[in-house]
C-alpha cells in the first residue's frame, strides 16, 4: 500500500482542516433563545414549588405533595439544563473539545432522566405508604392550589416549546436538552391533572383512596417519561447511529459512479449537527474534494471526513484523506 496523495489534494485537505478548526461550533440553532427561556422558567418553577409544598403540608394531600415533589425535580432539571446551555456556549470555541460542546446538552438530558426516575420512586413509596396508612386530606384547600400549579406548568410548557428550526430534517429530536426540560413539564402537567381528579373525587364523591392511587399512577407515568428520556440521551452519548435515512443518503451519494463505500460511520455532534467518516474504494478514484462536494448541502451534515482508496490488482491503494 503506497500513498499517492497529490499536491492539490494536500492543499484541499489543509484548507478543509483549517475550516474545521475555525468552525467546530455545533450548538443548536436556537441555543441562546432556549437558554434564556430555561432560566425564566426556572424562576417561575421555584416560586410554584414553594406554593405547592406549603399547600400539600397544610392540606395533607398526597396528590398535591406528589405535584410539589415533581416540581422540585423540575427545578433541579431546569437548573441543570440552563447550566448546560451556559457551559456549552462559554466553551464552544475551546480546543480541548475535539468536536465542540454540542453534546453537553445530551449529558444534561441524561442527568435529568435520572432525576425523573428518582422522583417516580419517591412518589410511589409515599403513595403506597398513604394507601396503607390513610390520613385526613383537606380537599377544599388542595383543589385551588393544584389547579394553580397546572396553570403555571402549562405556561412554562409554552415558554419551552421547541421551535421548528430546532428539528432538522435528519434530526427530528432537535435540542434534546430543551426536550428533556419540556418533558419534565409535560410529566408535571399530567401529574397535576391526576391530582385534580383525585382531589375532586375525594371532595365530591368521598373516594379517599383516589388521592394515593393518583400518586401511584403519577409515579408510573413519570417513570415512563424517564425511561424514554434515558434511551434518547443514552443513544446520543453512546454515538448510536441517529439516522439510518441520512446514512443511506450519504452512502448513495458517495457511490454515485460505482465506487464502493467500505466503511461509514455517522454520529451526532449536537442539535441538528452530524459528523460522518467514510472510506471509499474506486478503480479510478477522484480527488477527495469531489466526494466531499457530493455531500454538500445535505441537511444536518456538519462535518465530513473522507478517505479514498484506489483498487489495483485486488489490493487497495491509499489516495487521499480530507476533513470538512
Amino acid at each position: 500500500m503506497t500513498s499517492t496523495t497529490s499536491a492539490p489534494d494536500r492543499l484541499d485537505q489543509a484548507d478543509a482542516l483549517d475550516a474545521f478548526r475555525a468552525d467546530r461550533v455545533y450548538l443548536g440553532a436556537d441555543h441562546r433563545r432556549n437558554e434564556r427561556r430555561t432560566w425564566i422558567v426556572t424562576a417561575i418553577c421555584v416560586a410554584t414549588l414553594v406554593a405547592l409544598v406549603a399547600g400539600g403540608l397544610a392540606t395533607r394531600s398526597m396528590a398535591l405533595m406528589a405535584s410539589g415533589l415533581h416540581m422540585a425535580a423540575h427545578v433541579v432539571a431546569l437548573v441543570v439544563a440552563a447550566a448546560a446551555y451556559a457551559l456549552a456556549r462559554r466553551h464552544a470555541g475551546n480546543p480541548a473539545f475535539s468536536f465542540g460542546t454540542g453534546k453537553v446538552g445530551y449529558l444534561a438530558g441524561f442527568a435529568n432522566a435520572v432525576v425523573l426516575a428518582v422522583t417516580a420512586v419517591l412518589i410511589a413509596v409515599e403513595s403506597v405508604n398513604r394507601l396503607i396508612r390513610p390520613g385526613e386530606v383537606h380537599y377544599d384547600s388542595a383543589l385551588p392550589i393544584a389547579a394553580g400549579g397546572l396553570v403555571v406548568t402549562l405556561v412554562c410548557m409554552w415558554l419551552l416549546k421547541p421551535t421548528t428550526v430546532a428539528a432538522e430534517r435528519y434530526d427530528p429530536q432537535g435540542d434534546l436538552n430543551l426536550s428533556a426540560a419540556h418533558l419534565h413539564l409535560t410529566a408535571d402537567a399530567a401529574v397535576s391533572v391526576l391530582a385534580l381528579a383525585a382531589i375532586a373525587a375525594g371532595e365530591f364523591l368521598g373516594l379517599g383512596f383516589a388521592d394515593p392511587l393518583a400518586g401511584l399512577l403519577a409515579a408510573l407515568l413519570v417513570a415512563q417519561f424517564a425511561w424514554t428520556l434515558l434511551r434518547r440521551a443514552g443513544a446520543a452519548l453512546l454515538d448510536i447511529n441517529p439516522s439510518p435515512e441520512l446514512t443511506a443518503e450519504v452512502r448513495r451519494r458517495l457511490s454515485d459512479e460505482g465506487e464502493r463505500v467500505i466503511d461509514l460511520h455517522l454520529w451526532r455532534l449536537g442539535p441538528g449537527h452530524h459528523a460522518v467518516i467514510a472510506v471509499i474504494a474506486a478503480a479510478h478514484p477522484m480527488p477527495v474534494a469531489t466526494y466531499r462536494a457530493r455531500l454538500a448541502g445535505l441537511a444536518g451534515l456538519s462535518h465530513v471526513t473522507v478517505e479514498v482508496r484506489g483498487e489495483s490488482r485486488g489490493h487497495d491503494e491509499h489516495c487521499g484523506h480530507g476533513h470538512g
